[in-house]
């Protein structure tokens, strides 16, 4: 299906929307004021901090528009976001069979340049050194905050970053939430949820099953998670809070279409996530500490070729404390620091029987970070806010590093430019290790004399608010990279690692966000990327997304989605000096839709809504890797209750 049809095709049959949920954590100057709408866009919306930085937000409310069972489905209208996955539950491996890529950052395998975060910590596989996104199920999720660009105020030791905000109850009251669906490819959906507030307590508990048979043989998987929290307020100024979250899931490798000797097995992943948090809120400083404590496993098993399993175990835990203070007329420093420990140990087998171990070893990262910024108002209604900071590194095998930034947030009434810099830092994880040891013996030690990944971030932008129902926002970056390490290969001999390749990315995006009427709101966005090397994956030059939702006689809502993702290159960014991805897939044009009745039963006070979902409504034949065809047309019904 061509673009132009896919486009006419949408335009002609939708008329939908939702409006804007309050963003608790926004910290944008300008925004829509507040609408009595029923329902929100599927983008919640784009921020500019007080350092230049900007983020996107998906609500709780738009992932379920967008009837979304993992991460990646929830960013897929994301701008700047690309997304890859071979089957509709579960996520095979962190690469090509499920990964998300911001502003095509984030394909190297093994170690990735982005960061996954829940509840601002870091969850991921630290033996292979990037994430998996069945560690992050979806169903914990109040919001899912995308971080473009580096950001070291916010986030450091990687190029970007993706947020998981847990859900918890912040009105007096009590409430369970039961949810239920079933849709092709005998797929499967039940979650279940309660929440409590009374006076100073508040806590949360919930469970979720996602599993499917998929849509080619040996395409299934399964997601599992039970999640609890709970928060107290110590006093008017300082409150705790403990988040735990367990998680259990598996998908298989469909293999490639009429290969069946290359499928690669299944894949396993179970963690324990626990962080504690004390934080405290005054007029004139907020702030918080927190602990957190990963336990994870990943078994990849029956693989093709000689090898036959990959096990990995790991301990990922840390501290992270920042606070933020007013100094003096509307200066603010921000001082913080994240120390944070990666340790694992991995076992591998051959089909012969042979096989061999890695011994648990521990990285130890720390960085501390301050940054100052001012708003400077004049009476006329202008205002400028200039900043700087820095984020220093120090790792207990690589040399220390720097990460500086400055940013400027220039504004009058509707209308508000920014710019910025920053340098990210990205460090080599145990995977280098592992591979000196256990994968690429001859690669011996070599991985000790690395140095950190780097990137030189710039950034420009604007929004502007017409009214209070029309806003667009824009950018235009450049990324620089430097240091990539990699596998150099003989001559001379042995093969070695070193830091030697470099990279560019020129892109712009734009999102414009409309509410015509109470009951009507559209959003659409666009990218746009030119990588150098051209044959960087998951970087497609043009991308286009949209969503209308409509609420038509009260208790009807019906939301709607689009992509279109211009041809690319696929899989991932091998570790091998002058490696070329030669694996390309076509371009595609993907139309979602979700109709929702809501009912209520007065005499039970309960509420409820029954829905159905149909995804890929026009039957585009896509891949996100060669011979990984994706689902066709499929549709999924389900009911939710609300005591």
């Amino acid at each position: 299906m061509s673009f132009a049809a896919g486009v006419a095709l949408y335009a002609a049959g939708l008329r939908a929307a939702d409006a804007p949920a309050a963003d608790p954590t926004s910290d944008a100057t300008v925004e829509l004021d507040d609408i009595e709408v029923v329902a929100p866009p599927l983008l919640e919306r784009t921020t500019v901090d007080r350092f230049g930085g900007v983020k996107s937000t998906v609500s709780s409310a738009q992932i379920e528009d967008l009837n979304a069972q993992d991460v990646g489905a929830a960013l897929r209208t994301v701008p700047g976001v690309t997304i890859s996955r071979y089957n509709p539950v579960g996520s095979f491996g962190g690469g090509e069979g499920g990964a998300v890529f911001i502003r095509g950052l984030g394909s190297s395998r093994p170690g990735g340049e982005l960061q996954m975060l829940i509840d601002g910590v870091p969850v991921y596989n630290p033996v292979w050194n990037h994430p998996l996104l069945d560690l992050n199920p979806i169903g914990a999720a109040q919001a899912i905050e995308v971080y473009k660009g580096v950001q070291p105020a916010v986030f450091g030791n990687g190029f970007g970053a993706v947020n998981m905000v847990p859900k918890r109850r912040t009105n007096e009251g009590f409430e369970t939430v039961l949810h239920a669906a079933y849709g092709s490819h005998n797929t499967f959906i039940e979650t279940a949820e309660h929440a409590g507030k009374t006076g100073a307590f508040d806590y949360f508990a919930g469970q979720g099953l996602r599993m499917s048979d998929g849509h080619r043989d040996d395409a299934g998987g399964r997601l599992a998670d039970v999640r609890l929290g709970a928060g107290y307020a110590l006093s008017e100024h300082w409150s705790a809070r403990v988040f735990l979250l367990r998680t259990d899931n598996f998908a298989d490798d469909p293999g490639p279409r009429g290969r069946p000797e290359l499928k690669q097995g299944s894949f396993a992943t179970e963690d324990w996530l626990t962080t504690f948090a004390v934080a405290n809120r005054y007029e004139t400083a907020h702030g918080d500490i927190k602990l957190y404590w990963n336990n994870g496993a990943a078994d990849w098993r029956n693989q093709a070729g000689a090898a036959d399993d990959t096990l990995s175990w790991w301990d990922l835990y840390g501290i992270r404390g920042r606070e933020t203070l007013d100094v003096w007329l509307d200066a603010e420093l921000t001082v913080g620091a994240d120390l944070d420990w990666m340790t694992g140990e991995a076992r591998f087998t051959e089909d012969l029987g042979t096989g061999s171990r890695f011994d648990r070893t521990t990285f130890f990262l720390a960085s501390p970070y301050a940054a100052l910024s001012r708003k400077f108002e004049h009476e006329s209604g202008w205002y400028v806010t200039p900043s700087a900071g820095l984020r220093y590194y120090a790792h207990n095998e690589f040399d220390p590093e720097p990460s500086p930034h400055a940013g400027v947030v220039l504004g009058y009434a509707g209308t508000e430019v920014h710019a910025s810099y920053a340098r990210g830092v990205s460090y080599p994880g145990l995977n280098a290790a592992v591979f000196g040891e256990n994968v690429m013996p001859a690669l011996g030690d070599s991985w000790e004399d690395l140095d950190a990944e780097r990137l030189d971030h710039y950034e420009v932008g604007a929004a502007q608010k017409f009214g209070d129902r029309v806003k667009v926002d824009a950018a235009a970056f450049y990324e620089d990279g430097r240091d990539r390490y990699v596998i150099v290969p003989p001559p001379p001999p042995p093969p070695v690692f070193d830091n030697v390749e470099k990279f560019s990315i020129r892109g712009a995006e734009a999102t414009v966000t409309v509410f015509p009427c109470d009951d009507l709101a559209v959003f659409a966005g666009a990218t746009y990327l030119d990588p150098d090397p051209s044959d960087l994956p998951y970087a497609p030059r043009w991308t286009y997304s949209g969503g209308v939702t409509l609420r038509v006689l009260r208790d009807v809502r019906l939301s709607t989605d689009m992509q279109y993702v211009d041809d690319m290159h696929a899989s991932s960014q091998a570790r091998s000096a002058g490696a070329e991805n030669t694996e390309r897939v076509d371009s595609y044009f993907v139309l979602s839709a979700r109709l929702a009745y809501a009912f209520s039963i007065a005499s039970l006070k309960t509420e409820g809504e029954v829905f159905i979902a149909g995804e890929n409504l026009t039957d585009e034949d896509y891949e996100y890797r060669p011979g990984y065809p994706m689902p066709g047309a499929s549709v999924m019904g389900g009911i939710t209750l609300r005591f």
